[in-house]
């Protein structure tokens, strides 16, 4: 049976053996978050039509210029 490795100096062989011992740290990880400050989330007005259905996208825009148009009548006729 063939070895695996190749015979060299102890010191690289145990370097290609040997299991990786440290799998995860979250060393300094907190203190460079807050560095900067952990800000909130930006809060918009109106949330993004973005990946919506295109019919209901178009239809809600005719809707929002229709309500535009009656409030600005209403404004005018009580005035």
């Amino acid at each position: 049976m063939r070895c695996r490795f190749r015979i060299q100096q102890s010191s690289e062989v145990e370097a290609d053996v040997m299991a990786k011992s440290k799998n995860h740290t979250n060393h300094n990880q907190n203190r460079k978050a807050h560095r900067n400050g952990i800000k909130r989330p930006k809060t918009n007005r109106s949330r993004s039509m973005k990946g919506v259905d295109p019919k209901f996208r178009k239809n809600a825009l005719h809707a929002l210029v229709g309500s535009r148009k009656a409030r600005a009548e209403q404004k005018v006729a009580e005035s």
